[in-house]
């Protein structure tokens, strides 16, 4: 049990995560048990009658804020159930705008350790307490608000649930995604399937040859062109890492130089 990837969600609307847990591709590696989900309901861990985890803001203000006795309890009891399932402490994440942007090299490691605890914070906000006390790591998914944690959490599980071995059908595919460092951090070719031609556009000639050096070169240059033209702050980043050949550095400078004509 002590090399399962297991997530446990500190989250009021438990039942959102069984888009993860039942459905696609982290719903079938689920049913397989390649990895586990967890949920945890804050107001299980309340004592009066109305299960209250919110209350006013001291200092006034609009919304309300989360308490950190429920929090810290359902935190407590993750750990201790993860704890005699043999699993090494865990990293506690709060889904959170004010977060570390999630990205591939994030997901890479959450799919090669035991998973982690993920706290999905509602209403106005969580009492700073908690978060001092507990998070171990804030992430967030780009600069927006959500409702709340649940939709950042399900998109952190499915892009680490996805890189274990043997949940896609190829784990090249894994390999090959945009972002993959194994690629050099670049976006992703173009991809075609049947038919041969579609409303008179054909598939790349070079896709048909069965040459496959000149298909790989191919599509490394069409992965460079969509990078440069779509994330010019990736190919900065792969340049300062040194994930760049020189027929790549070419390739690029004979791009911009046509751009400017």
């Amino acid at each position: 049990m002590s090399g399962m990837l297991r997530f446990d969600v500190v989250t009021l609307f438990g039942p959102m995560f069984d888009a993860v847990s039942e459905q696609g591709v982290t719903g079938r590696a689920h049913a397989q048990g390649r990895w586990q989900l967890h949920r945890w309901n804050p107001r299980d861990f309340t004592m009066d009658v109305h299960r209250t985890v919110d209350d006013r803001p001291y200092g006034g203000g609009p919304g309300m804020v989360m308490r950190v006795e429920p929090l810290e309890k359902a935190v407590c009891a993750a750990r201790e159930q993860r704890a005699q399932a043999g699993l090494p402490e865990s990293e506690v994440i709060l889904l959170s705008p004010q977060g570390r942007r999630f990205d591939q090299a994030a997901a890479q490691s959450l799919a090669g350790g035991p998973g982690a605890i993920l706290v999905c914070g509602r209403y106005e906000g969580i009492d700073q307490r908690f978060i001092d006390r507990w998070v171990t790591q804030e992430m967030s998914l780009g600069d927006f608000v959500l409702s709340g944690g649940e939709i950042a959490a399900m998109a952190m599980m499915d892009a680490a649930v996805r890189l274990l071995p043997g949940v896609l059908n190829d784990d090249e595919s894994a390999v090959q995604d945009s972002f993959n460092e194994q690629l050099s951090g670049l976006l992703d070719c173009p991809h075609y399937t049947r038919p041969e031609v579609y409303a008179g556009e054909p598939v790349p000639e070079v896709l048909l040859s069965g040459h496959h050096a000149n298909i790989v070169r191919w599509r490394r240059r069409q992965s460079l062109e969509a990078t440069l033209r779509k994330r010019p702050d990736l190919i900065e980043a792969a340049r300062e890492r040194g994930w760049l050949s020189r027929d790549d550095e070419k390739f690029l400078s004979d791009l911009q130089r046509e751009g400017k004509r």
